[in-house]
């Protein structure tokens, strides 16, 4: 049975991106457009990776993430926060934060695929 991810992204072609990677890596996929409906769908799926943006419209990133460990059903999932803050110390910053681990972007579709594995594997 293939793993189950969750993509949380507002913009479309980022969504995509990550979408069509995992798919073609033989993950199942689901997606989401904001943190409201990411929470939602992540309580009903129970995903076993999510890919959150930091940056939505709404709900952001991080109160999607304080929802989801904040709830015993949803507190182990594993939650990838995936930004464009990239400065020195964010990375830091987001980790402290409580995310299980960081993708900056522009994403590179090369080195995804074995992130993913180690991020379902549970290494950093």
């Amino acid at each position: 049975m293939p793993y189950k991810i969750l993509v949380v992204e507002d913009n479309d072609n980022n969504r995509t991106l990550l979408s069509d990677i995992l798919i073609i890596h033989g993950y199942e996929v689901a997606v989401a457009s904001d943190g409201q409906k990411g929470v939602d769908l992540a309580r009903e799926l129970l995903p076993d990776l999510i890919l959150m943006d930091i940056q939505m419209p709404g709900l952001d990133g991080m109160s999607a993430r304080s929802i989801l460990k904040g709830d015993p059903a949803t507190s182990r999932l594993k939650i990838i926060a995936v930004t464009a803050f990239a400065m020195q110390g964010d990375k830091e910053k987001i980790l402290a934060a409580g995310f299980d681990g960081y993708l900056s972007k522009p994403i590179s579709t090369r080195e995804l695929p074995a992130l993913i594995e180690r991020w379902l594997k549970g290494e950093s």
